[in-house]
């Protein structure tokens, strides 16, 4: 088994870390957050010979989602987020705030509603949900093959904001203590935006240097 495919694109206005997660075997793929630019992430997937089954969702903010229809139409594929963030965001109050807050459409419902511990299956690969609940209601990371995609809950140095609807610090560092930072120390994380001095890091790097887990946690 050939080592897993990872492609990490800077995309849009918001400046949004987009992931094509692939199977070496298979040519089997995953797009995360797709933050727009569809026409790049469709050249690129037919480029490197990706059959997309999912559009996966770290959670609901727009600038996030931006791509959502345009792929699941052109890939034919499920977008899939989170159940707690499909309810969340279909709330009317719900979607005005956020379109306040970011200037952006909220997103439209996913088709598929994740839940915690859920395994998707792309080719070879498992990848599990990992709920992570804080930045918003239902924030998921996806762990595969010891990496972890960790959309706006842990960023490189730094972690989501939470003055937005429906965040909590309280719950995102409960969420880094419990769920994040169990996991191997060896574990590379994929953050949602590039907001480090690197754009990636490890679990190890962050319980050294990052303030939420330094100060809040250990």
């Amino acid at each position: 088994m050939g080592e897993i495919i990872i492609r990490q694109i800077l995309l849009g206005d918001f400046e949004v870390f987009t992931y094509l997660v692939a199977c070496p075997n298979t040519r089997e793929a995953a797009i995360i957050d797709p933050a727009g630019e569809e026409e790049k992430l469709l050249a690129m997937v037919k480029d490197e010979g990706f059959r997309v089954k999912y559009i996966l969702n770290t959670h609901g903010h727009a600038d996030h989602v931006l791509a959502n229809q345009h792929l699941k139409t052109a890939l034919s594929v499920p977008v899939c987020m989170h159940e707690l963030e499909n309810e969340f965001f279909s709330q009317k109050e719900v979607r005005e705030l956020s379109a306040a807050e970011l200037g952006l459409q909220a997103p439209d419902p996913a088709d598929v509603g994740l839940k915690d511990e859920d395994v998707l299956n792309v080719g070879t690969l498992e990848i599990r949900v990992i709920h992570t609940p804080g930045h918003t209601p239902g924030s998921v990371c996806y762990f595969v093959d010891g990496n972890l995609f960790t959309g706006d809950t842990l960023f490189v140095g730094a972690a989501g904001r939470t003055d937005l609807v429906g965040g909590s610090l309280d719950m995102l560092v409960d969420s880094i203590e419990k769920k994040i930072l169990p996991l191997p120390k060896e574990t590379v994380i994929w953050p949602g935006h590039d907001y480090g001095d690197t754009p990636t890091s490890t679990i190890a790097r962050e319980m050294e240097e990052n303030v939420y887990i330094t100060d809040f946690i250990l």
